[in-house]
């Protein structure tokens, strides 16, 4: 009952005021009611208990009025002091030099000091708090004190305006009448307000204005002086074409009288002038030169010359300037004409002279091609003449071994044998040597094992080496470099062999070393040693330091082969020698993984071949009798049967008429009138699918070489080595 009489909302007077008339009622109601039930003490006792919440709710009311007061206490002590702050700032922005406003995010006027707007008296009254920056910057616009340059409006003023308020800070200048500026610094703040200072700079600008006109006073004295001291004449015209600026190398280059050189005079007049004294080159004319000064912009550079007889030349260049004018100087080339015209005369001459030495010499080279084109032919037919008849001794040699000869029949089969072996290097090294030289020779460079070349080249000079009572020593490697290897044997070959040719005691040493990303092998002999004098020589052709080697032993091409091919690979030749204690050669090749190949295959000697099976069917195609007969002898002695035609049209006839396709075939490529050895190879492979075949040829040819490997067509080369004949036939 007590919380509906009560209003929590009415002041503690007034609740206090209600309690107390509610237990005055109750008092008297007690005092007047007779209750024999005890009712009347009941409700004494509540309007007691009654009485003491009201006085507990008393209290609580007076503290939380204490409290109350209180807060309200700190309050005003707090805007008291709020209010003593804005007064110190408004005070502190008042003593600032610059002008100063503040607008808050909604980018609206806080509060301003007298001096901002000071320039612009005539809104100084209505920068009130609370005014749009969009209305202050159209006032400023608006402003009779704003000095707007003549292309811009008001309206383009106050866009152009409200773009930079949209920066978070921007420093602009703003001219004001009378020739006054103020700097207008404009700062976002955190709170996303905008802090504006306006600074009077107007002593700033005409100080500096002042300083600008005193360094322009300069340049133009020291302009002018550098333009009297050029040797190059000047003229400078406006965007009018007057004349503005000029030099006095101009009035002399021009023999210009001293009036017609006036400020403002127009560049016809001196154009006039021109025509007058000088005739233009380049197919100038003076109404070409006319339309480009009045041409439309912009102008491209103009150049042209200007002459008066043979005693001046002048080099005209203009160009357009910034502003719309030009600038023209002209150049004395008097001299530099002269220097070209004696060295246009002098190059007639020397080119005639030239033109007479160049066909003299191409007659000279012409000559000295169709010689080395018929030596090239010359040694190339009297090479495969000389090998076809020397493949036919070797094999029939060859045939020999087994015959059952006395020792001294032996002996001399063995002399025949050598003596055909060295016939058959002087023939291989002159193919060589003719195939270097004549740009002809093509490398395959592969990876190569070196161990299994080194092997080989131990086994073959070991009998000769032995036989002069030297030692050899060649010791194997089982790195792989990037070389042709039949160029790399060869290479190796020849050094090896001079190395035991020309040892005579001691020993021959051969080995291998890493050096850096390069395999370097060396051929270390304890000979004569050569002269450092002769050292370049002999490399040459036919040269041998020590004469008293015989033809049989050489011809002194090893090392011209050895050279040409090197260089040819790309594989460095080294040469140190000492007199009188040894020579050691050298060659550096690229060095690859060790297993980047296989070690090569070694073929069979003549001592190592093994009879073949028997019954084992051999056609052989040779148009050469004596070849012919040596090679069916010797296969005879392998207990092969052979069937030896002369031609490929007889090889297909006698195929087609027995019915029988041999296991092997051997086919001189050479077989003159008709089909070649690879025409009737592919003829076979037609007829009956894939044959094995060899190829012989003695030709070193490129092409043939290419045709063969297209073809996928293996070849024997003449003079032919029984032991590689044997791993074919036998294998």
């Amino acid at each position: 009952m007590t919380d509906a009489l009560i209003n929590p909302a009415d002041p503690p007077d007034r609740q206090r005021e209600k309690l107390l008339q509610i237990v005055e009622v109750l008092m008297r109601r007690v005092e007047q009611a007779t209750d024999d039930d005890g009712r009347a003490y009941r409700q004494f006792q509540r309007a007691a208990m009654l009485e003491d919440e009201v006085r507990e709710r008393t209290r609580d009311l007076e503290r939380a009025l204490g409290l109350l007061n209180q807060t309200n206490a700190r309050l005003a002590e707090a805007t008291a002091e709020a209010e003593a702050a804005r007064q110190n700032l408004a005070s502190a922005i008042e003593t600032v030099q610059e002008g100063f406003a503040l607008f808050d995010a909604e980018d609206q006027l806080v509060m301003c000091n007298a001096r901002f707007g000071l320039q612009l008296p005539d809104i100084r009254d209505r920068l009130r708090p609370g005014l749009p920056f969009a209305d202050y910057v159209d006032m400023v616009s608006a402003s009779s004190h704003l000095a707007l340059p003549p292309t811009e409006t008001p309206r383009g003023w106050a866009v152009a305006r409200m773009r930079r308020h949209a920066d978070r800070h921007v420093i602009f200048n703003v001219r004001l009448s009378d020739d006054r500026w103020i700097q207008v610094s404009e700062h976002r703040t955190q709170d996303g307000g905008t802090v504006i200072l306006q600074t009077d700079v107007t002593d700033i600008i005409r100080l500096e204005r002042q300083e600008r006109g005193k360094l322009l006073d300069d340049q133009a004295r020291m302009i002018r002086a550098t333009l009297d001291h050029i040797s190059q004449g000047v003229g400078i015209f406006d965007a009018a074409a007057r004349l503005i600026g000029w030099n006095r190398r101009l009035a002399t280059l021009l023999t210009v009288p001293a009036g017609r050189f006036r400020l403002g005079v127009s560049f016809d007049t001196l154009a006039e002038a021109l025509g007058r004294q000088f005739a233009l080159n380049r197919g100038m004319t003076l109404d070409t030169i006319a339309a480009w000064v009045r041409g439309p912009r912009p102008r491209p550079a103009l150049d042209f010359e200007l002459s008066r007889g043979s005693d001046l030349v002048l080099a005209v260049f203009a160009e357009e300037m910034p502003d719309g004018g030009f600038v023209m100087s002209f150049s004395d080339i008097t001299a530099e004409r002269r220097a070209l015209l004696a060295i246009a005369e002098a190059n007639e001459t020397l080119e005639r002279r030239v033109a007479d030495r160049t066909a003299e010499l191409a007659e000279a080279l012409g000559r000295a091609e169709q010689a080395n084109a018929a030596r090239a032919r010359f040694v190339a037919a009297a090479s495969h003449d000389l090998l076809q008849p020397l493949s036919a001794a070797k094999l029939f040699v060859a045939s020999l071994a087994d015959a059952g000869l006395s020792t001294e029949a032996r002996a001399t089969l063995g002399k025949a044998q050598n003596a055909l072996s060295s016939v058959e290097g002087i023939l291989d090294a002159l193919l060589d040597i003719s195939k270097l030289e004549s740009g002809r020779a093509s490398v395959d460079v592969v990876p190569v094992a070196v161990g299994p070349i080194l092997d080989q080249l131990a086994d073959e000079f070991a009998p000769l080496a032995a036989a002069k009572g030297l030692r050899l020593d060649v010791r194997s490697s089982g790195a792989t470099v990037a070389s042709d290897p039949t160029y790399l044997r060869r290479i190796l070959q020849n050094l090896i062999g001079n190395a035991v040719r020309y040892t005579d005691r001691g020993r021959v040493l051969v080995g291998a070393r890493r050096i850096g990303a390069g395999l370097r092998i060396e051929v270390i002999d304890t000979g004569p040693g050569i002269p450092e004098a002769e050292q370049a020589n002999v490399f040459r052709e036919f040269h041998r330091l020590n004469a008293r080697a015989s033809a049989s032993e050489g011809m002194g091409l090893g090392l011209a082969i050895v050279e040409r091919a090197a260089a040819l690979l790309g594989h460095p030749i080294g040469l140190s020698s000492v007199p009188g204690r040894g020579t050691r050669f050298s060659v550096t090749l690229p060095l690859l993984a060790p297993d980047r190949t296989a070690p090569a295959e070694l073929q069979p000697t003549t001592a190592e071949i093994t009879l073949g099976p028997e019954g084992r069917i051999v056609c052989l195609v040779e148009n050469d009798p004596d070849m012919r007969r040596a090679l069916s002898h010797l296969l005879e002695k392998w207990r092969l049967e052979v069937i030896d035609v002369a031609s490929g049209e007889e090889a297909l006839a006698l195929l087609d008429e027995i019915g029988i396709v041999p296991d092997r075939f051997l086919i001189d490529h050479e077989l003159g009138a008709g089909m070649d050895g690879l025409a009737l190879l592919t003829q076979l492979r037609d007829r009956h699918g894939a044959v094995a075949a060899r190829l012989l040829t003695a030709s070193r040819a490129p092409a043939l070489a290419a045709a063969c490997a297209a073809a996928d067509v293996a070849v024997l080369r003449k003079p032919v080595d029984a032991g590689a004949l044997a791993g074919f036939l036998l294998g």
